[in-house]
């Protein structure tokens, strides 16, 4: 059972999970950001 004090009914455990593959998640979605930025700075330069 969850513990009573937890907003999201999350075990520590579980949340600890939801974390890592969040960050991995966030980590992958800037990397694909950058290099679109990149791509776009390199056809088109904007300053």
């Amino acid at each position: 059972m969850a513990d009573p004090k937890s907003l999201t009914g999350l075990t520590e455990e579980e949340a600890q999970e939801f974390h890592g593959i969040f960050m991995s998640s966030m980590t992958a979605f800037f990397g694909v950001v950058v290099l679109a930025h990149v791509l776009a700075w390199i056809w088109r330069p904007w300053l």
